[in-house]
């Protein structure tokens, strides 16, 4: 028994509720993991405004957390009791005390690294993983440029892709940010709100363009990221916080390079075991060498998650977002 965060229809933060809850014990494949800490990511949002559909209502949101194995199913191999755990990616529901979960999903966790930073890291860690590695293999020499380099997602592509040698540019929001931004490896931060992230970028490349292009933030940046991109480069389009992008004429592709365009999910990326675990080693390696440092920007109580929500969407965070059962 424990307490969980409802939501009954898809709204605004109001509909989050704190509930009595009881998972039940591990069927089949299962394992009971009681949390120690609790990853907030944008994509909690797009289900709870019902942007991305929840599979049926009523339904405890989050993708991540990381815990203690109390109990497991019938024919569960991968983990045991007493393991500590992590895990990003559906099924939905980790907003709670304690859950039940698929056992392949989750991965042991290194003893160097605590609860709370494997919160604050897998899922935003294996999303950079896939961005650097699976749409476009960054190598030393290459100019990406991250949106939103401040962000969870932003701070890790930026350190990551600085230890494989490659030139970064990012764009922030406020002074603020930009310097965050730099801490974290970013060489030119740009603040868009002074300056236009397009014409900066090819005075910064002399014209020659971006590599590729990591745009999770949507509408607002999407048609101006083509402009920033060499031919031939790669627009990888992996969120869209500020709204849908909407059809367009792929046409446009041809227009501006012959450009590449790929929408990734972290689901198809890690979707087999041993996809997952990769995923996950990589991450663990970097960040246990020091070259990624993780940064747990705020914590909230898990009865606090719908302040958690309304932070996130207003931008007043920066780096990962834990709740604390």
């Amino acid at each position: 028994m424990g307490k969980a965060i409802w939501i009954r229809q898809p709204g605004g933060p109001e509909v989050m509720h704190l509930q009595t809850d009881d998972p039940g014990p591990p069927q089949a494949g299962e394992a009971l993991v009681r949390h120690e800490a609790i990853g907030v990511n944008f994509i909690d949002i797009y289900h709870r405004t019902g942007l991305y559909p929840v599979p049926g209502l009523p339904a405890i949101l989050g993708m991540e957390g990381a815990g203690i194995v109390e109990a497991v199913g019938e024919g569960v191999q991968e983990i045991a009791p007493g393991d500590r755990v992590a895990y990003a990616g559906l099924p939905l529901g980790a907003y709670a005390e304690v859950r039940r979960i698929p056992s392949h999903r989750l991965v042991k966790l290194p003893d160097a690294i605590t609860a709370r930073q494997a919160a604050g890291m897998m899922l935003r860690g294996m999303t950079a993983r896939y961005l650097l590695k699976g749409c476009y293999p960054v190598k030393a020499g290459d100019r990406i440029l991250m949106h939103a380099a401040a962000g969870g997602v932003g701070q890790l592509v930026c350190q990551w892709a600085k230890h494989l040698g490659a030139t970064v540019i990012g764009t922030v929001g406020s002074e603020e940010k930009a310097e965050r931004a730099k801490q974290c490896g970013c060489d030119f931060p740009i603040v868009y709100t002074k300056e236009d992230f397009a014409d900066r970028t090819r005075e910064i490349t002399n014209g020659q363009g971006m590599d590729v292009v990591y745009d999770g933030i949507g509408k607002s940046t999407f048609f101006k990221s083509l402009d920033c991109l060499r031919p031939l480069g790669t627009m990888v389009s992996f969120g869209q916080a500020s709204g849908a992008i909407g059809p367009f004429d792929i046409a446009i592709l041809a227009a501006k390079g012959s450009l590449f365009l790929t929408r990734p999910t972290l689901m198809t990326y890690t979707q087999k075991r041993e996809d997952l675990l990769a995923h996950a080693r990589d991450l663990f390696a970097v960040v246990q060498s020091g070259a990624v440092q993780i940064n747990i920007g705020q914590a909230y109580p898990l009865e606090k998650a719908a302040k958690a929500h309304e932070d996130l969407e207003s931008r007043k965070t920066t780096g990962s977002t834990i709740l604390i059962p």
